[in-house]
């Protein structure tokens, strides 16, 4: 088996199906009290509840605007509001009494803590269906019904509010029938340029496939396509140059072998019965062509243990490329420190989805976090080791009012020369380029606290009254601090970090911050940054800074400006004046610390005025998004993740996940092949991969998750536990939602409860595992027995996986 490593949305008063599949398959799903599963309705689902009549016990403040003929509406931009006690109802009197599958409850706010959803055949007499608790808002509930008679009436009976308010719900949904499966969907993230499914046979992998690396280039990617299938499969993979094999994996590297006119990371794949075939002018086009033929792949290929899986590939042809050059995610590990295994895992989520930039954000006033060696030219007499041995100690703490920033302190600690030469070897061979930032002249406590040089007269914070440094600073200030720019201490200081920083690092970029610095007057500013850029240019690198940096004497025609808020015009200007490249990171579109929904205890909302869901990152076109400049300017775009509060890689990655898949898909794919509802259906498809991945990622309320399933066959001997199994996925689902029951060839049914090592929690920033379902039987004849899982939750379609038990003699 694999081991597995909101805001309500206004809608149309005729809600689709398939509108209304997406908000089952990411709700709360509640089990029913007693009931058996109908059969699946061979006509589309109706909601009964849109012909009825609903009525309600109170209407809070008597206003016209919250009766309850809002809850069947079909509208979700209105609602039903009680007043202002526990015991208030509303139900829905059905046109003609009929059997009722499931019902849906939409609570934009106000929700109930405690209810009892009631059924009744004449209004009178009411039978409980389901007593449901719940501690998050807003939500959708949905709650199994099954009936077996008709009834006539469907009532929510509350029991205990949410808070000070009524009830609140927008739409009160009564379905007769389970909602169809979703339709298949290959689920490519980022979505490539061209795709055509020829139909012919699909590819099956087999325990003798070799992978054929074809020029002497294509090694690496080889290596990373066979690394990437072992574990999963158990085959051996060799990866070799040539072959006689049947039905190899061929990667080949050479010029004009991708896409023309796009050498850097173009790349065709094509896969027939016969062969798979990647094709591209580079290392890195041939990984992106990996990354694209692993998720061809099903979703169990992601286990670190072997599967049973049928291990095929659909017929398909692609020619891809990407829109930018840069597909970039940044790291605050400054604020909160990140060790090197946990920044390779947050590169493994990422590499997948093509994302080619780790912007690592090593310096801050919380923290210095990469090693600087004393030089032996030292003027100053700067102990460099104090940078780490003093401010690689230090993190986020407390803000002024004395609460702790996040669920615990900040790490600390630091990267070794060593550590960040790792992490530069692991990030290339996932087809990415570190871009170190060091922030000057701003957001420089952590230097200023550890180098007694740098605290002259025109730094800021001042020492302490008989301290030599400036003190330590833990809350989430910003803005405060500056170096000095009329002492030389500072330049000798900024122009040894830099050179060793660009000796460390192959890439061409050296990013110097440049932001929030309030209390840097625009003279010594631009003085400071002045010197900075020309500093980096010398190293033979390209300067990277935030975009309050792009009114200085930028390097011509070398020197890329990151925008994150603020002036667009003078974004232009140093396009149109200095030749500067632009990378978006606007907060509104990319910054995940803010909230993507509003039950989440913590976040920013300041970028968007309320959560910064997964649309706000997707829907957005880089393109325009600066004005008078064209889209060749445009370098690409990143996610930004902050370390205010986020604490340790699991935090981090349900922040992220999967808002950075839509901005990857945004530097990706043209902007007229971008769809959100499109972009929601392949997602949907990610959560099970991700799932076994063991990645902790955001179950998207607007993402209608699927859910998928796979058995382990097992030989046993007579009389001993079969030890049969089943993985299932299903994100954002808990224990309790699911009900599974095993039907054997020889008649005999099983009914049993699905497991997990871990429940999904908003507040604790977690995801679900993988559930795990068991079988207790045992065999009492020699012979082969098929055992087919059904796993249901309400309102779905059930999900089903067979596996075969051999039974020996004893």
């Amino acid at each position: 088996m694999p081991i597995p490593r909101s805001r309500p949305v206004p809608g149309s008063r005729r809600r689709s199906i398939a509108a209304h599949l997406a908000v089952l398959i990411a709700a709360t799903f509640v089990a029913p009290a007693t009931s058996a599963a109908p059969a699946a309705a061979a006509t589309a689902p109706v909601n009964l509840a849109r012909t009825g009549a609903a009525t309600a016990s109170s209407v809070e403040l008597d206003r016209a605007d919250f009766v309850a003929a809002q809850v069947n509406d079909g509208d979700r931009g209105t609602r039903w509001s009680s007043k202002y006690q526990d015991d208030n109802w509303v139900q829905v009197r059905l046109a003609t009494a009929a059997t009722v599958d499931h019902v849906v409850l939409s609570w934009p706010n106000a929700c109930a803590r405690d209810f009892t959803l009631q059924t009744s055949a004449n209004g009178t007499t009411w039978t409980d269906v389901a007593r449901v608790q719940r501690d998050t808002c807003p939500r959708t509930d949905v709650i199994a019904v099954n009936s077996s008679q008709p009834v006539s009436h469907v009532r929510m009976q509350g029991h205990q509010r949410w808070a000070g308010y009524g009830y609140s719900i927008s739409e009160f949904e009564i379905w007769n029938a389970t909602m169809p499966a979703p339709a298949p969907s290959r689920g490519l993230l980022p979505r490539p340029v061209s795709m055509s499914e020829t139909g012919g046979t699909p590819y099956t992998l087999n325990r003798n496939t070799p992978v054929v690396a074809v020029g002497p280039q294509a090694t690496a990617p080889a290596t990373y396509l066979a690394g990437l299938l072992r574990p999963a499969t158990g085959y051996g993979l060799p990866v070799v140059t040539r072959s006689s094999a049947p039905a190899p994996i061929v990667v080949e590297v050479g010029a004009g072998k991708g896409p023309a006119g796009q050498a850097a990371e173009g790349y065709r794949l094509v896969v027939t019965t016969a062969k798979i075939q990647i094709s591209a002018d580079t290392p890195n086009g041939a990984l992106n062509g990996v990354q694209t033929l692993r998720q061809l792949l099903p979703q169990w290929v992601e286990s670190d243990t072997v599967v049973d899986a049928p291990w095929t590939v659909p017929a398909v042809t692609i020619s891809d490329h990407p829109r930018f050059a840069h597909r970039g995610m940044m790291l605050d590990v400054a604020r909160s420190f990140y060790p090197v295994h946990e920044v390779k895992a947050y590169i493994d989520a990422a590499a997948q989805y093509k994302i080619n930039r780790l912007h690592l954000h090593l310096t801050d006033d919380q923290g210095w976090r990469i090693a600087v060696d004393n030089p032996a030219s030292n003027p100053a007499g700067i102990d460099y080791g104090l940078l780490t041995s003093v401010s690689g100690r230090t993190a986020m703490t407390y803000n002024d009012n004395g609460q702790l920033m996040g669920t615990e302190l900040g790490v600390t600690g630091f990267y070794t020369k060593a550590d960040y030469a790792e992490i530069v070897r692991y990030a290339g061979l996932n087809g990415m380029t570190v871009v170190p930032e060091i922030d000057i002249p701003g957001h420089t406590n952590a230097a200023l606290h550890a180098i007694p040089q740098l605290n002259t007269a025109g730094a800021a914070p001042r020492p302490a009254t008989g301290a030599q440094t400036a003190p330590a600073n833990g809350t989430g200030n910003v803005g405060y601090s500056t170096l000095d720019a009329a002492s030389p201490a500072t330049y000798e200081f900024v122009t040894q970090v830099l050179t060793q920083i660009a000796a460390m690092t192959p890439g061409p970029y050296l990013h110097i911050g440049g932001d929030e610095a309030h209390v840097t007057s625009r003279a010594n500013y631009t003085t400071m940054v002045d010197s900075f850029n020309a500093t980096v240019a010398s190293l033979g690198k390209t300067v990277v800074g935030w975009n309050e940096y792009a009114g200085t004497a930028l390097p011509q025609d070398k020197a890329v400006v990151q925008y994150w808020n603020g002036d667009r015009t003078a974004v232009a200007n140093a396009v149109t004046r200095r030749g500067a490249k632009v990378v978006l990171s606007p907060a509104p579109h990319t910054y995940v610390p803010q909230k993507q929904d509003s039950r989440q205890p913590l976040g920013g909302t300041w970028a968007c005025g309320g959560p910064c869901g997964l649309d706000r990152h997707y829907n957005w076109d880089p393109g325009t998004f600066i004005p008078n400049i064209a889209e060749t300017s445009v370098l690409g775009v990143e996610s930004a993740l902050w370390g205010e509060f986020i604490r340790r890689l699991g935090q981090a990655q349900y922040y992220s996940l999967p808002r950075l898949i839509a901005t990857a898909e945004v530097g990706w794919t043209p902007q007229a092949q971008r769809d959100y509802a499109d972009f929601t259906t392949r997602l949907s498809v990610a959560g099970g991969r991700l799932t076994v991945q063991g990645v902790n990622f955001f179950p998207t309320t607007d993402v209608a998750w699927r859910r998928q399933a796979i058995g382990r066959s097992v030989t046993v001997a007579v009389g001993a536990p079969a030890g049969a199994a089943w993985t299932v996925t299903a994100p954002g689902v808990s224990t309790a939602d699911l009900t599974a029951t095993v039907t054997w060839s020889d008649g005999q049914v099983e009914a049993l409860t699905p497991t997990a090592t871990r429940e999904p929690s908003i507040p604790a920033m977690r995801v679900n595992s993988a559930f795990t379902v068991l079988s207790r039987r045992t065999f009492g004849t020699p012979g082969t027995y098929t055992g087919t899982l059904s796993v249901r939750s309400a309102g779905l379609a059930p999900v089903e996986a067979p596996l075969t038990v051999t039974v020996r003699a004893a």
